[in-house]
């Protein structure tokens, strides 16, 4: 299981409560549909650490395939460019997911720039107004090392489980030397409220070169097959325009609500 210091806002659904918007016929009342369950969930793509001296810029793209309650599936895509200059700053694009093949199209609800020398995240929410860019601490810096392989392989504790690891191999993807690992995650019948063996598999092709996952598949029962996958990159300096922010838009500065401690 892949663990960051950095949340990645990608996509939301929130299906418990649906707003449909007034209108004369009605008087003028919002009506509002209210619906018991439902899940509210957040989907992490690829994690970027702020490296420095490993300048890209590459699309991301994203699709995940969900299990349905007749045995089908649905699946979501969507695609985002993402950037990182030479001193580690980063660029990424948020991009609405979106059925695959279907006849909504995706749309750019986000932009987030962070700078790791002067521990800034900027979140911009494109889709509504007033027009804000938010501004967190960002804790990260360019000597932070992210690991991004799991739990130590063997016995999960209170025998829950156990974890396999397992080298398949080398591959060259978009011209950059990667290494795959396989990952499997598998429970014991109760250690998550199952009632039989589950096993949770992560596959990853990790390019030391950019500090990044060119390709990432995890599959897990209760969320399905996600898959994220570089398409194209330029390794090079991205524009400098990337990470400058969206003209009019209002900055709130949150930093003082969120920076971490200090002994």
């Amino acid at each position: 299981m892949l663990r960051a210091t950095l949340v990645i806002l990608l996509a939301v659904f929130s299906p418990a409560v649906l707003y449909s918007q007034a209108t004369a016929e009605d008087g003028g009342t919002r009506q509002v549909q209210a619906q018991d369950g439902g899940t509210r969930q957040v989907l992490e793509s690829i994690v970027i650490p702020p490296k420095a001296d490993a300048p890209f810029l590459a699309t991301l793209h994203t699709e995940w395939v969900r299990g349905s309650s007749d045995s089908g599936t649905i699946t979501f895509v969507n695609s985002r460019r993402v950037a990182r200059d030479a001193s580690g700053r980063i660029y990424q694009e948020r991009w609405i997911l979106v059925p695959k093949n279907g006849n909504v199209k995706s749309r750019m609800n986000a932009i987030q720039i962070s700078d790791p020398s002067a521990h800034t995240l900027y979140t911009c929410m494109l889709l509504v107004t007033p027009k804000v860019c938010t501004l967190t601490y960002y804790l990260p810096s360019t000597e932070t090392v992210y690991n991004v392989t799991g739990v130590p392989a063997g016995p999960l504790p209170n025998d829950a489980g156990y974890v396999t690891r397992e080298d398949i191999g080398h591959q060259v993807i978009l011209g950059v030397d990667t290494v795959g690992t396989r990952e499997t995650v598998t429970y014991n019948p109760g250690a998550i409220g199952n009632d039989q063996k589950i096993n949770l598999t992560r596959e990853y092709w990790y390019a030391d070169q950019l500090g990044i996952n060119l390709l990432s598949k995890r599959t897990d029962p209760s969320f399905g097959t996600q898959l994220f996958t570089i398409t194209d990159i330029t390794l090079s300096e991205p524009d400098a325009e990337l990470f400058e922010l969206p003209k009019d838009f209002k900055i709130v500065d949150h930093r003082q609500s969120d920076a971490p401690a200090v002994n």
